[in-house]
């Protein structure tokens, strides 16, 4: 059996096992679970950075079974599958008392076997097959939260439904138009090309998280089992969804610095980067903030790689393994904090943190990261990101800067709410999460610390590769930041943000309320109002629309039934008493009737002619 089969067949074979296993035996489950992530992320290693291929016959119709192992497929295999891992253990703490735990379980090899075969897809309609089996996974994982969430489940499987339909004709046309359905066209962008592009970027980026396809994850944050947050929207799918896009750009289409493409993927990541930055700065629940955040980073990705330049690909790629870690990792302190107190509304939280010290540690060093503190991973992947963009225009760079600035806010916030603070009179007795919970917390953590103080390991070895050698033309991007002085002023808008939280805390006393002012602000508190009403939610939007057609076709259908059932009925019945009236047996009235068509007929002809 050809070894690229086995990342595959492993994870399946094993949910099948777990599947089969009565709900009594936890600890067995636990430990197939384990085991089988664990050989998952094994093998992982061992092919990473290895070039193989293997194809078999499949369908016929000249559709082969193409599976293709380079180093960006490898890379992004062995992500998921030490993430996969990590979620597991987690996991095994964390839904110990639930009774779909295993479910999840069953969920999660599923899924870590159809991203394993998407990655390693070597033609487009192989990877939809895995891509599309990913959607049936995340409706039953985020049913998982009860009887509420099946309306995030069908919100979620619509929002992503649409766009791989969009999806699928991209992939259509790229075919007939390229004459194959390979990853490598180099395809250009004009006429079909470039609709070909913009549809299979809606897939990408719609399976990354990016707007306007967002407005599921928050919900799902608080209907969904947290383990399902923290490894869809929170890893797996970002991965999944940034490494399409990559493949898309620099693989399957001639996409150039200065094209209409470039400045298409760098609005949408500026804008994704905003609009969800602001609206994770109010939330007051611990999940329903860090799902805005995860929307908001999916920009910063986005923009880098639609610079199309070398130094913001590089920046957008680093971006998307650091933010798969830390925002993980923040993600799994939610859940510890979940477990532990029974709640994630900030209001209800407070001074948690000498009572969860090792929950508290790994909160805060992935708040800096996300937030581009140095030396931390998120600084140099942001440093870079701003580096392209700013090449491409200081609109961009405005855009990535603000959105740090009011990332770190909403992380001062947060962390000031749940853990420092006086503590709530009903959450005395918080104490520690189990160490199966601790352990995936802490290695992220370190890793987070680890690609920022020695980030030449993750670029040189793991991003730059991607690329090649022709696009990165000798530079290399490890180290501290190619531009000194964009590195100081990120540094001292995050002192602004700093400033900004020990103002609000001054003015009110709380810091739950430390960005009030921020909220009740001319002209963005309407806006906030309408988006608390679901207003500016594009799925209601969506659903609006659909109703008001849905309107149209039914009076369409009444009178269309009116027409058939009554106009014309009484129309032939008006004719016919008419008719009858007339057949009168005068023989005068038929003479002046025929003369009368003869004449209509004659005129009819002389028109003609």
């Amino acid at each position: 059996m050809n070894m690229l089969l086995l990342p595959i067949l492993i994870p399946i074979a094993s949910a099948i096992i777990v599947l089969l296993l009565p709900k009594s035996a936890k600890l067995l489950r636990d430990t197939v679970t384990l085991l089988s992530t664990f050989a998952n992320a094994l093998l992982a290693i061992m092919l990473f950075n290895k070039e193989i291929l293997v194809s078999y016959p499949w369908v016929g119709f000249g559709f082969e079974f193409s599976l293709r192992l380079y180093n960006f497929s490898s890379f992004i295999m062995a992500a998921a599958a030490s993430f996969g891992f990590l979620i597991a253990l987690y996991s095994s703490a964390f839904t110990a008392a639930k009774n779909y735990s295993k479910s999840f379980f069953v969920y999660l090899l599923i899924s870590l076997a159809l991203l394993n075969g998407a990655v390693l897809s070597n033609n487009l309609l192989l990877m939809l097959f895995f891509w599309e089996a990913l959607l049936i996974t995340q409706f039953g994982m985020i049913m998982l939260g009860g009887r509420l969430a099946f309306r995030t489940a069908t919100k979620a499987f619509v929002i992503i439904g649409a766009s791989d339909l969009c999806m699928m004709v991209g992939i259509a046309i790229y075919g007939f138009s390229s004459g194959s359905f390979a990853f490598s066209n180099n395809m250009p962008l004009a006429g079909l090309g470039g609709l070909a592009f913009v549809l299979l970027m809606i897939g990408a980026i719609a399976k990354a998280g990016s707007m306007p396809f967002h407005s599921w994850i928050p919900d799902a944050a608080i209907d969904a089992p947290l383990p399902v947050v923290a490894m869809l929207p929170g890893a797996l799918e970002k991965l999944l969804g940034i490494y399409f896009l990559t493949r898309i750009s620099l693989d399957m289409f001639r996409a150039e610095t200065g094209s209409w493409v470039s400045y298409l993927l760098m609005i949408v990541g500026s804008i994704t980067i905003l609009f969800a930055v602001m609206m994770a700065l109010v939330q007051k629940d611990y999940k329903r903030l860090l799902s805005y955040h995860a929307i908001s980073q999916i920009g910063y990705m986005v923009l880098g790689i639609g610079t199309f330049v070398p130094v913001g690909i590089v920046g957008g790629l680093f971006h998307m393994i650091n933010n798969s870690m830390y925002k993980c990792c923040l993600f799994l302190t939610g859940g510890a904090v979940e477990k532990q107190a029974g709640t994630t509304n900030l209001e209800k939280l407070g001074g948690i943190g000498s009572k969860m010290p090792v929950t508290f540690a790994c909160f805060l060093v992935t708040a800096l990261a996300i937030s581009g503190v140095p030396p931390f991973n998120g600084f140099f992947s942001k440093e870079l990101v701003y580096d392209g963009a700013l090449e491409r225009g200081w609109i961009f760079y405005l855009a990535a800067l603000v959105g740090s600035f009011f990332t770190a806010a909403s992380f001062l916030k947060l962390g000031h709410a749940a853990y420092l603070g006086k503590a709530d009179k009903d959450r005395k007795d918080v104490k520690e999460a189990p160490y199966q919970m601790l352990i995936p917390m802490v290695l992220i953590a370190l890793a987070c610390i680890l690609f920022g103080v020695y980030n030449k390991l993750p670029i040189k070895f793991l991003i730059q590769p991607v690329l090649g050698v022709d696009r990165l033309r000798g530079h290399n991007y490890w180290g501290f930041p190619p531009n000194f002085i964009l590195a100081i002023i990120s540094v001292v808008v995050l002192a602004g943000a700093f400033l900004n939280h020990i103002y609000g805390v001054k003015k009110t006393g709380s810091g739950l309320k430390a960005v009030d002012h921020i909220y009740h602000a001319p002209v963005l508190s309407e806006i906030y109002d309408a988006q608390a009403k679901g207003y500016l939610d594009p799925y209601n939007i969506g659903l609006g629309f659909l109703n008001i057609f849905s309107i149209a076709a039914s009076w369409f259908d009444k009178a269309v039934d009116w027409f058939y059932n009554v106009f014309s009925v009484k129309t032939a019945a008006l004719l016919t008493n008419a008719s009858r009236r007339l057949q009168n047996g005068n023989y005068k009235t038929y003479i002046i009737l025929s003369m009368a068509t003869t004449v209509l007929i004659v005129l009819f002809l002389l028109r003609s002619v």
